[in-house]
């Protein structure tokens, strides 16, 4: 079987509305498709370019798919949130949350992004490919029922879990969040959910300020299943595989999901605006192969990598054909243009030893 491949140009579309500008627009003022955003269509449409530049596109197989539907949406989002949202859009747009403004059609915009990530789950629980990577946009994981936050105003992730399993295509279901924010959204949404493992990697106090601490581990029934791994400023390729080795990947092991989702977010890297990590595109296809191992072992290879953030025009597209490449076992490579000179960059001995302590006092706390 292939790796999935899912897109749509519209989502690309997706504007953030006037949000940075002190210009009036019209006239000679040309707006950007991004309104501004640091969150805009060029991270991923560069992706997609650099995949049809390599070939490796032509070793996936390429989909779209249908919106998530209002039924969709409403098993995560209640639905007064999902009607001022719709007016909103169809109004020409606006502000609902924390620092997701959009524009004119982005409440289709965002439903598309979550189409996405839902058939990318379908594909592979159905059968129709070993593994699958949705090309998101609007991203997803902050996404709380009731609030949009951080650029995301459906989330994705969570939309195409609760439909996967309200079908019965899968029970258990573990999802990594290593992008370089904390994902609060996805936390909070299976926050007292006993099957659903949601475990994310970040940046500690980077965005949101107030979440992402080791002690929230999940309440209710749910205690226990939620894992946060917050890391140093700094933190680079080294510390994110030992991360991945020694807490993450055993906490999926032991829980033994049908499927492991990724929310793949690429801002952990070295040259991102929005963060102050080291990561570089051979740490992402590191983790990715970390990841492909252990579903070999729990749950039949079954992955689905979800984008998420990542705000580096340049360097984004190398991180995720890296992921991409190692999902379809492919030798079709994208050589990384700064891989000589982040390798020189990554943190000295006694930075890595001081981040070793701290991953060590997270096992303790964790229970791993």
């Amino acid at each position: 079987m292939t790796t999935g491949f899912y897109w749509d140009e519209r989502c690309f579309w997706h504007a953030g509305g006037n949000y940075a500008f002190t210009l009036p627009l019209g006239g000679l003022v040309q707006p950007l498709a991004s309104g501004g955003l640091p969150e805009n269509p060029e991270t991923k449409r560069r992706l997609k370019n650099l995949l049809e530049v390599t070939g490796l596109i032509r070793e996936l197989d390429v989909r779209g798919a249908a919106p998530a539907g209002e039924a969709d949406q409403l098993r995560v989002h209640p639905r007064d949130y999902i009607t001022r949202f719709k007016a909103m859009s169809d109004a020409g747009g606006g502000e609902l949350g924390l620092r997701t403004p959009f524009a004119k059609g982005g409440y289709e915009a965002a439903a598309l992004s979550a189409g996405l990530a839902k058939q990318a789950l379908f594909g592979v629980l159905r059968g129709d490919h070993a593994n699958a990577y949705a090309l998101s946009r609007p991203p997803g994981h902050h996404c709380l029922p009731d609030f949009p936050n951080g650029f995301c105003l459906l989330a994705n992730i969570a939309i195409a879990v609760q439909a996967a399993r309200a079908v019965g295509l899968c029970e258990r279901v573990a999802v990594l969040d290593w992008d370089v924010h904390h994902g609060n959204g996805t936390e909070a949404i299976f926050y007292e959910d006993p099957d659903v493992l949601t475990v994310s990697l970040h940046q500690e106090r980077n965005y949101p300020l107030d979440t992402g601490e080791v002690s929230a581990r999940g309440a209710g029934r749910g205690e226990g299943f939620n894992a946060n791994i917050p890391l140093p400023p700094g933190a680079g390729h080294a510390t994110y595989l030992a991360a991945m080795e020694r807490i993450a990947l055993p906490l999926i092991r032991d829980f033994k999901p049908d499927v492991i989702l990724i929310a793949c977010g690429f801002d952990a890297a070295a040259i991102d605006p929005l963060s102050r990590m080291l990561a570089t595109a051979e740490t992402f296809r590191a983790m990715t192969a970390q990841v492909m191992d252990l579903a070999g072992d729990v749950c039949g290879g079954r992955v689905v990598a979800v984008h998420e953030g990542g705000y580096s025009e340049v360097y984004v597209p190398f991180c995720g054909h890296a992921v991409i490449a190692e999902l379809a076992g492919s030798g079709t490579i994208a050589e990384d243009p700064m891989a000589e000179t982040l390798a020189a960059r990554q943190p000295g001995a006694r930075f890595v030893a001081y981040c070793d302590s701290l991953l060590k006092e997270m096992r303790e706390a964790l229970g791993v």
